[in-house]
């Protein structure tokens, strides 16, 4: 039996129950953690969702580590029903908390870096666009 803390490691392809709500190849989803699959599953079920994809957002950002341009798959983009009735479009990162915040081993810095670079442009895209980016980590996902 796995750890609790393993978990969130195991990667797979999602199949799709309402194939018309994804945006993208339906037989090319992909999770890449147990909190992805949750949420994949979330938004194919919920009625609140009008259409979502994984990884079909690429926005260019710039790496300061390495001074190029890169290329970032956001996570997640999905058009939502808020609890308002108002229907609002996201992109979302899913990630774990302890790499949301400043690293006190030296040796994550460099991720942490480039992770910042990736939501600011990611931030920055979606302000212009009309959307709103939001990064969820297990506290959001689970409470925990």
């Amino acid at each position: 039996m796995k750890k609790k803390s393993e978990l969130r490691y195991i990667q797979g392809k999602f199949v799709p129950k309402n194939v018309n709500k994804y945006k993208g190849n339906p037989n090319q989803i992909f999770f890449r953690s147990l909190w992805e699959y949750h949420l994949f599953r979330w938004l194919d079920g919920s009625s609140d969702v009008e259409e979502w994809g994984s990884e079909t957002v690429v926005i260019p950002y710039f790496n300061p580590l390495d001074k190029k341009i890169h290329r970032y798959f956001v996570d997640i983009y999905a058009k939502i029903r808020d609890k308002d009735g108002v229907i609002r479009k996201y992109l979302v990162e899913v990630k774990p908390y302890k790499e949301t915040i400043r690293p006190k081993d030296v040796r994550m810095v460099p991720k942490y870096i480039t992770n910042m670079s990736k939501w600011k442009a990611a931030e920055e895209f979606a302000k212009k666009n009309g959307m709103r980016f939001i990064l969820l980590t297990e506290k959001e996902l689970y409470g925990k």
